[in-house]
């Protein structure tokens, strides 16, 4: 049976994680508004208004361009290894959207956000699919065979 490696990245996820918090910390602070991923896409696809378009797509834009940033700064392009099928991400981009919509948020909203402001919401939302994340990585990995 193979297994799914994963890398351990202790520094790039610390970085990761700092420039994250240092975006929602910005966004709130400067907007007053809570950065959630899914919900700004959403409002990028269907804006309220001019000034709402704006501020999301400068945020995605930023999203997208962040590997460039980092062949700017290490002159490789960072690596992306997904070890699934098409069909299996398109099935999960499925479950996280209805998910999204079902828990009123994202990760990045509730995990990010929720959770610093103390929402009870956001905290049984992060318990949620911390939990159902744990069980579904058990799952492909010792009882399916990481399909």
């Amino acid at each position: 049976m193979d297994m799914i490696a994963t890398e351990f990245s202790p520094w790039a996820s610390l970085a990761g994680g700092i420039l994250i918090g240092l975006s929602a910390a910005v966004l709130m602070l400067g907007l007053g508004r809570i950065l959630g991923a899914t919900g700004i896409l959403a409002g990028l696809a269907i804006p309220d208004n001019r000034s709402e378009f704006a501020w999301r797509a400068t945020l995605v834009l930023g999203m997208i361009a962040a590997p460039v940033v980092i062949f700017l700064f290490t002159g490789r392009w960072p690596v992306i290894d997904i070890p699934v099928s098409l069909p299996m991400i398109i099935v999960g981009g499925v479950l996280v959207g209805f998910g999204a919509s079902v828990g009123s948020g994202c990760t990045s909203g509730h995990g990010v956000c929720g959770m610093a402001r103390f929402s009870r919401r956001s905290i049984l939302a992060v318990l949620t699919f911390m939990t159902t994340a744990a069980v579904t990585v058990y799952l492909i990995r010792h009882v399916t065979g990481g399909w």
